[in-house]
């Protein structure tokens, strides 16, 4: 299979770090847009044909890989399937933007506290969404976290712009912070992001070069996380699907795809030319 189109200089320096230098490279993926397509219902998110074979592949080669998402670690590993996978025993899932993580090898999951404020949150939503006149937006409860779906609604825009200063409002009262994605707004801790996730893991690992596939605002935390990283060395590839939308993120990619199925013929053109070397 031959190279994706990489569209930087640093990005065609990263693909070739981690070809030359498996070892000492971590993959890692959001899992909504990246490697499941979006879904109006999330509980019926699931990966792409191709999606964990080709990160079990990698996995073989690379010192860690890795799916950072705002999911819930243990909801990430059901949709995911990654427990039924016997290739991916020595994968990490980093839920909450990084509050959680489960690992494979033990099945185990490690938590940092969760603050007061998401109880008072998840107390004062219902009456939030009345007032704003959005209240069949639909809330995902991630118990570290409380996210207002506008997706499902007749007007997803409008109430997605209805909701943002009352949210604001809300996040700034309870001490949570107000992150917006693709018709989405969520309140979670503050100082956890995926940016925050990501360092943690690079640390841990001691990884010299790292591909990272997101598609959405929330991943541009970690976007900005690898390019601080470059500045100290790190080798990098930035993949990014049109999924969301994200222009931001899109932007500062070295490589865009469609959608997960495009994500899947990355890695898989990455393991390729692991093999080859």
């Amino acid at each position: 299979m031959s190279t994706p189109v990489i569209q930087t200089d640093l990005g065609h320096a990263g693909w070739q770090a981690i070809v030359a230098d498996p070892a000492s490279a971590v993959i890692a993926t959001d899992f909504d847009g990246v490697l499941s397509p979006l879904v109006e219902d999330p509980a019926r998110a699931r990966p792409v044909d191709g999606a964990l074979d080709a990160l079990a592949r990698l996995a073989r080669s690379v010192c860690q890989v890795a799916i950072v998402t705002g999911r819930p670690a243990l909801v990430a590993t059901e949709l995911t399937g990654v427990t039924g996978h016997p290739g991916l025993g020595g994968l990490v899932v980093l839920g909450h933007y990084g509050l959680e993580q489960w690992e494979a090898s033990t099945g185990k999951i490690t938590s940092d506290p969760v603050p007061p404020g998401v109880a008072v949150a998840r107390e004062r939503l219902p009456e939030l969404l009345s007032v704003a006149g959005v209240p069949d937006a639909f809330v995902e409860d991630k118990e570290s976290s409380l996210a207002v779906h506008t997706r499902r609604l007749t007007d997803p825009a409008g109430a997605f712009a209805r909701l943002r200063t009352p949210l604001t409002e809300l996040a700034d009262a309870t001490q949570l912070r107000l992150e917006p994605g693709n018709l989405v707004l969520e309140l979670r801790p503050p100082g956890i992001d995926k940016g925050v996730a990501l360092r943690r893991l690079l640390e841990s690992t001691g990884a010299r070069s790292i591909l990272y596939a997101g598609d959405d605002l929330g991943d541009l935390a970690a976007f900005r996380a690898v390019e601080e990283g470059r500045r100290t060395g790190l080798n990098a590839v930035l993949l990014a699907t049109r999924s969301s939308g994200a222009t931001e993120l899109i932007e500062a990619a070295d490589i865009v795809v469609d959608d997960p199925t495009g994500v899947v013929t990355v890695l898989t053109a990455l393991s390729d030319a692991i093999a080859a070397r």
